[in-house]
């Protein structure tokens, strides 16, 4: 990881002090000015910001610029509590486009290419962003929006796109609508920018076999701009983050102190120059980690991994932790089994019960496969589970983001 940037850091901090009162009461809260921040050690005994603080800012206690000076919002979705509106300055948005299109030249993209955009417009960030950074890369962007798939492909044939941008559910369920209708000669597919959730290998490699493309990961969140503020590079080992906008640290969720280098944790996010609604020590809860030392590309931006978790998609079980990205890890090693899960959490009779479904490809045994799930899970894992298995397309599919993991013990 480059050297932090003490300077913009302590540029930053003086300017939410004078700018952001959701800032500036945070740090008078701690007895904190700008002046006592003369080293990194005096900048990580800032306070943490979280989504909760942000949500009691509604609507717009985030705001650290005039109103004349914000040019658009954007907010998260509010499923679990009031959502978060950012506003963003006429620079904000150009920054955002900047670092869209430094995204889409690491995927190899270049002004010959069409993309087709299949996240959501609107409120949230997804599809404006995939627009405004390939028009400022000069390709042609074809702005489908979600769902509607017979028209997605009918549109991916028509117009020959050779970039499809999607979540990796909805990238499945195009992949799957190619193969069945026999459309893998009659695209033009090259690539694929997918983002928004955490996915396994199993998955990746499906969506690659069937779509024929080579898939860049690419990482981004509401508060802080939107997707794009990291992607992959064709080596893929590591996702190269834009450190002259973004100070990133991992810590860990525990105890909120650095984790070693290289180690898995927590990132947390610092907006170096963003203006509208500039965010200090933002906990993403997304857990990843730094890559050491150069790319083979060649760039100078580091390298965080990809996102393999958050630290509330955890669940706990008869006093086991569980994760997805473990069910995903665990799936992946068993011949047989697809890329598809859902782990049903269940109260019967008094007792907790996870249901693991999931599907096998064509021609495997069920039965010997369910009996390898259930004792690789209780191995690796810890506790024991009802696997049920059926074949490729029983579990549902989604347009946006897959839920793995229901808990229904409560309802």
């Amino acid at each position: 990881m480059k050297k932090a940037p003490l300077g913009a850091l302590q540029s930053l901090i003086a300017r939410l002090y004078d700018s952001s009162p959701f800032y500036q009461k945070k740090l008078k809260a701690c007895g904190v000015l700008p002046e006592d921040i003369k080293t990194m050690e005096d900048f990580e005994a800032l306070p943490f910001s979280d989504k909760a603080e942000l949500r009691e800012a509604y609507p717009l206690g985030l705001q650290a610029v005039p109103d004349e000076r914000i040019v658009r919002i954007h907010s998260s979705s509010g499923t679990t509590g009031a959502p978060v509106i950012i506003p963003y300055t006429r620079k904000d948005v150009e920054d955002w486009a900047i670092m869209f299109e430094r995204c889409y030249r690491y995927a190899g993209m270049t002004d010959r290419d069409r993309i087709q955009i299949t996240p959501g417009y609107g409120l949230w960030t997804a599809g404006i962003g995939f627009q405004a950074g390939a028009e400022r890369l000069g390709a042609m962007a074809v702005p489908m929006g979600p769902g509607n798939t017979q028209k997605q492909l009918k549109m991916m044939v028509d117009l020959q796109s050779t970039v499809i941008a999607s979540t990796s559910s909805y990238a499945l369920v195009l992949a799957e609508e190619v193969a069945k209708q026999g459309l893998r000669d009659k695209i033009a597919l090259k690539r694929g920018i997918i983002g928004s959730e955490r996915w396994g290998d199993k998955m990746r490699r499906r969506i690659v076999d069937e779509l024929g493309i080579e898939i860049f990961d690419i990482y981004g969140l509401t508060e802080v701009y939107g997707p794009g503020i990291s992607i992959d590079c064709h080596h893929h080992c590591g996702m190269h983050y834009w450190d002259d906008y973004l100070y990133m640290e991992i810590v860990d969720p525990m105890t909120l102190n650095p984790v070693a280098e290289g180690a898995y944790g927590e990132l947390v996010i610092t907006t170096l120059v963003k203006e509208g609604a500039p965010l200090l020590r933002y906990r993403t809860h997304d857990i990843t980690r730094f890559i050491p030392g150069p790319c083979p590309c060649g760039s100078e931006h580091p390298r965080h991994d990809r996102i393999v978790g958050r630290t509330d998609d955890m669940v706990k079980v008869k006093a086991v932790n569980i994760y997805p990205g473990q069910i995903d890890e665990l799936l992946t090693e068993i011949p047989g089994v697809s890329s598809e899960y859902q782990a049903i959490i269940l109260n019967e009779n008094g007792k907790d019960a996870v249901h693991l479904r999931f599907e096998i490809e064509a021609g495997a045994e069920a039965e010997v496969i369910e009996k390898t799930v259930g004792q690789a899970f209780k191995s690796k894992i810890g506790i024991s589970i009802v696997p049920e298995s059926g074949p490729v397309g029983f579990l549902p599919r989604s347009e946006k983001k897959t839920v793995r993991i229901i808990d229904k013990r409560y309802e």
